[in-house]
């Protein structure tokens, strides 16, 4: 029994993230990056097509001269 309270002490008094930690921190923004990539596939293609309007659209105004 002693050796269990020992560790458990030892686990109290750890402070600081290791390796491990750092690992699985990673691979949870790793998870969400691929995640919102996937979400946002479909979406941008519609999104570029929209800004791209939007630009010719402002640079033809100037090439009329804002009529």
């Amino acid at each position: 029994m002693k050796k269990i309270e020992k560790v458990r002490a030892w686990l109290r008094k750890r402070r600081g993230q290791n390796t491990v930690e750092y690992l699985l921190m990673l691979t949870v923004v790793v998870g969400v990056v691929l995640v919102a990539g996937a979400a946002l596939k479909h979406f941008m293609p519609g999104l570029f097509a929209s800004i791209e309007q939007m630009i010719s659209g402002a640079a033809s105004n100037l090439g009329s001269g804002g009529n």
